[in-house]
């Protein structure tokens, strides 16, 4: 005779007591999710947008939305795309359709096949393929990094396969030749010898994609210090202008001196940590001659500035990290300021002599970069890098730290002012040393 486990009588009173619960919950909550038995059927994959809903779908790219459409679909309780497990939401799930994003990896193993995976474990096939897109490139550490340091892309899609290697070129057809890391979403080599200004390339078994940015960019240069522009300290203060063991390309701005402390609340102290460029000259009326004075949108063109970026490059040495403040990058108008005889210019604009006031509110945007708040204190590792910060989606705090009440033009890129203080994040205290080379305006794309 067969043996039978017998439940506790605890236990089963315990059950009873969940299961009534249970039932409750459910009469409670008539319309809340539960996965179906069976096993689930897909008639057609189809968009889930109205305008083009009636397009049927039998493959789609990594990261693309679809409609699965069929009968008993609440019946799947896992849905893989090649091997790649996908992410089910229970709110676009009912019996006939189901609305699911293609996931963003790519899979190991190809099969151009959809697994719809029921509660027991039982699998439902279905033709369906993944395409990968060709790479995107999102950033690089180190636009001017120079040859033998480590440079860092970022993006997507880099994908090396073992009989179409990814490669990585740079202008003057330098191909990259030592990686150090290769994932999905980044490539890590050893810089070739380059001195040729201009996008990279980046090529995957999907295809080729052509960087955005630019290695050595010299597109919107306004302040390179060595003499390109012919630009530097236009204010009251007179930030070090210097070149050292550590630069890049030459002389770069330095704010702090490595001795003088900056406090938790980024204090005002900008004899130290201000850098000023306002234009004009003391000629009556005011005029903007080339060189020094000039107008930074008569050097270059900010008209489109909503699809642009501001970058430059950035050392902070690992001695001397940043842990309070904000770098407030500030743009203004003549309107503003101007560095000479207020009233009138030549071209008869009402216009502001030299002051601070104008940005101390919080009604002229501006962005407001603060690394160190990620992780309490920054450095780059006493290296050079990148930095960017698109206009559109940065220049838009006051100086307190809030949101801007004005708004801007391309009138407003006349001057610029980069001012460690302030911004409304309490830090620590610190003694920073930032050094800035290659400050420029480049079109995002």
């Amino acid at each position: 005779m067969k043996s039978q486990n017998k439940i506790p009588f605890s236990l089963f009173c315990l059950i009873a007591l969940v299961a009534s619960f249970s039932m409750a919950s459910c009469e409670d909550e008539p319309d809340k999710y539960e996965v179906a038995d069976g096993l689930p059927t897909v008639r057609y994959i189809r968009s889930p947008y109205a305008v083009s809903a009636d397009s049927l779908i039998t493959e789609a790219s990594t990261g693309t939305t679809i409609c699965l459409v069929g009968e008993n679909l609440r019946s799947i309780y896992e849905l893989y795309f090649n091997d790649v497990q996908a992410i089910l939401n229970s709110s676009y799930m009912t019996d006939n359709t189901v609305i699911v994003d293609v996931p963003q990896s790519i899979p190991t193993e190809v099969s151009n096949k959809m697994y719809m995976v029921t509660r027991n474990g039982e699998t439902v096939e279905y033709d369906f393929s993944v395409t990968v897109p060709a790479p995107t490139l999102t950033t690089m550490s180190c636009e001017y990094a120079p040859a033998g340091s480590e440079v860092t892309i970022t993006g997507n899609y880099f994908v090396d396969d073992p009989n179409v290697p990814l490669s990585v070129v740079f202008p003057g057809d330098i191909e990259v030749t030592e990686f150090t890391n290769i994932s999905q979403s980044s490539i890590s080599f050893i810089m070739p010898e380059c001195t040729e200004e201009g996008a990279i390339d980046v090529t995957t078994i999907y295809g080729t994609t052509t960087s955005a940015f630019h290695y050595l960019d010299t597109r919107g240069m306004l302040f390179d210090f060595d003499g390109m522009t012919g630009l530097g300290n236009h204010g009251w203060h007179d930030r070090t202008i210097t070149s050292d063991e550590t630069s890049i390309t030459g002389n770069f701005v330095q704010l702090g001196d490595g001795n003088t402390t900056l406090d938790a609340a980024g204090g005002w102290n900008d004899s130290q940590f201000a850098f000023e460029y306002w234009p004009g000259n003391w000629n009556t009326p005011t005029d903007y001659p080339e060189g020094e004075g000039i107008r930074l949108y008569d050097l270059a063109d900010f008209s489109d500035y909503t699809n642009m970026s501001i970058k430059f490059e950035m050392y902070i040495p690992s001695s001397n990290p940043w842990s309070s403040g904000a770098m407030q990058v500030i743009f203004a108008g003549t309107d503003l300021v101007t560095y000479g005889n207020g009233g009138t210019d030549i071209y008869g604009n009402a216009i502001a002599g030299p002051n601070n006031t104008y940005f101390q509110n919080d009604e002229l945007p501006r962005a407001l970069y603060r690394p160190w708040t990620t992780t309490g204190s920054y450095h780059t590792d006493d290296q050079w890098v990148t930095v960017s910060l698109p206009i559109s989606s940065n220049f838009i705090y006051g100086f307190n730290g809030g949101t801007a009440t004005g708004t801007l033009s391309a009138d407003d890129f006349a001057s610029l002012v980069i001012f460690v203080t302030g911004g409304g994040v309490e830090g620590t205290e610190c003694t920073p040393l930032i050094k800035i080379d290659n400050i420029r305006a480049v079109p995002n794309r």
